[in-house]
């Protein structure tokens, strides 16, 4: 009926209504005839049931086309100067999505008003106060502009960190806490300090999916460790320590990205027993910490740092602008992530830094973090049950963290269901983006604290409505 082209920028749902107003304009589709079923038109077509669906579905709403139940769609009896005048009257195209686009668009959010998919909290759950108060405090003291930090980072802000870490009781000194840029940057020290092209790296599978394009970029080869409700599926990651023998194992015991599952402290007593027998660095990224309602034994608690390599961050409960991170190691390791911290972009902001020891040392902050936590305890459930009602299956269902990963059996592909929420401002977290080993799947993550706007719900009983037809059909 229609000859459609990937090679094209125009999206195939596009490239299907503007084909099919066309044929309907133009008389080759009569008023009143049948068209192909869903099924039918994507097989000869060679493309996705949901692709057909969205395009038919458009062709409704504009007025070309009426669906009637159980017996299809049919080309709608209409004003024929109506139909030419509308011929060019074409929707905007919705962006297409891959992991490259994600990547990029999820950072340029102004183009998305709902990001129920972003990694980030809302502006009004942040601690704005404190930043301005640090701000005017910072401006009144006169910061010095004229030359660079230190290279271990502001050496009040180290303290701090050493100190509340000890409440953890991850006994550090200062000496031993180097500060970066975000957690991103001491991930990216860690990972070229210790690895080389061709080690074999472990990571969690799903998980964060910055890391593992870091980790590939770097020539690696990266295994993942499958996640359970709760924690590790451990016989799997024995047989990959018998297979691989890995140098590092990069993961998040702690309220997970994307799945926010938590290990049990058994579990990682029995990670560290792996680690001594098959002498691998475990690597452990804490950003979460802060969102956490229960006091946890970590590895770094555990280990005391000999095999392990701490990392926390700020930029998750101050502000995801405000990129101040650290990671703590022994001293023969932190001494080669400083000379390439220095190497590759000298030192981190001072100023940056010097606010966020503003900001931490705030009379409020721990008020703040309470009241963070509570918010976020309570979207869970919220959210929680929303996805419950609506036929969604939850991985897990935490208490605390930011979110939720979840897959509903009517959408089968979050890359596709991404692709079109992105067309109606929508941004989503496809589950491809969070696989070691990218393929189709139904699972999303989804950031609780950003569920909150009807327009979501809307779109997602829409959604599953038209895959629900599709069965059918």
């Amino acid at each position: 009926m229609l000859t459609l082209s990937t090679e094209i920028s125009t999206p195939l749902v596009s490239q299907i209504v503007d084909g099919l107003r066309g044929l309907i304009a133009g008389q080759v589709l009569k008023p009143g005839s049948k068209l192909p079923s869903i099924r039918a038109f994507a097989a000869s077509h060679n493309v996705s049931v949901f692709t057909v669906v969205e395009a038919y579905d458009r062709l409704v709403a504009q007025g070309w086309l009426v669906s009637r139940a159980h017996a299809g769609f049919f080309v709608k009896r209409r004003d024929d100067g109506l139909a030419s005048a509308g011929v060019r009257a074409t929707t905007p195209d919705a962006p297409r999505f891959d992991a490259r686009w994600y990547l990029k668009q999820i950072f340029e959010n102004r183009n998305l008003p709902l990001k129920p998919g972003c990694g980030w909290l809302p502006h009004d759950w942040l601690f704005g106060d404190a930043v301005r108060r640090s701000m005017r405090q910072l401006s009144t003291d006169g910061p010095e502009l004229d030359g660079y930090g230190l290279p271990y980072g502001h050496m009040a802000l180290r303290m701090i960190i050493a100190e509340s870490l000890g409440e953890q009781h991850i006994s550090v000194e200062a000496g031993q806490v180097l500060l970066t840029h975000g957690s991103s940057q001491a991930l990216d020290l860690v990972a070229r300090c210790l690895l080389k092209p061709g080690d074999a790296v472990l990571v969690d599978d799903p998980g964060y999916p910055n890391l593992i394009y870091m980790l590939r970029f770097l020539g690696v080869q990266l295994l993942g460790v499958p996640r359970t409700p709760t924690g590790y599926d451990l016989p799997a990651l024995e047989s990959l320590l018998v297979t691989h023998k890995p140098k590092a194992f990069f993961t998040q015991p702690r309220l997970q990205s994307p799945t926010c599952s938590v290990a049990s402290t058994a579990q990682i007593h029995r990670l560290l027993q792996l680690a001594d027998q098959h002498d691998f660095v475990l690597v452990e990224n804490d950003i979460y910490a802060d969102m956490d309602v229960s006091a946890r034994s970590t590895l770094a608690s555990l280990d005391q740092l000999r095999r392990v390599v701490y990392v926390g961050s700020y930029s998750k409960t101050i502000s995801p602008n405000l990129r101040v991170g650290y990671l703590l190691a022994r001293s023969d390791l932190l001494a080669d992530f400083v000379q390439l911290k220095m190497i590759a972009g000298l030192t981190s902001s001072e100023i940056a830094e010097r606010l966020t020891f503003g900001v931490i040392t705030d009379g409020r902050w721990r008020k703040h973090l309470k009241s963070l936590r509570d918010r976020l305890g309570e979207a869970q459930r919220q959210v929680g049950r929303r996805l419950d009602s609506l036929g969604f299956e939850l991985f897990h269902e935490p208490e605390a963290g930011m979110y939720l990963w979840a897959r509903h059996p009517d959408l089968p592909d979050s890359a596709v269901l991404s692709q079109d929420g992105a067309g109606e401002g929508i941004m989503l977290g496809p589950g491809q983006l969070f696989l070691v080993d990218p393929r189709t799947t139904g699972w999303l993550r989804f950031n609780v604290a950003f569920c909150s706007d009807e327009r979501l719900w809307r779109f997602l009983l829409q959604r599953i409505e038209m895959g629900q037809r599709v069965a059918q059909d």
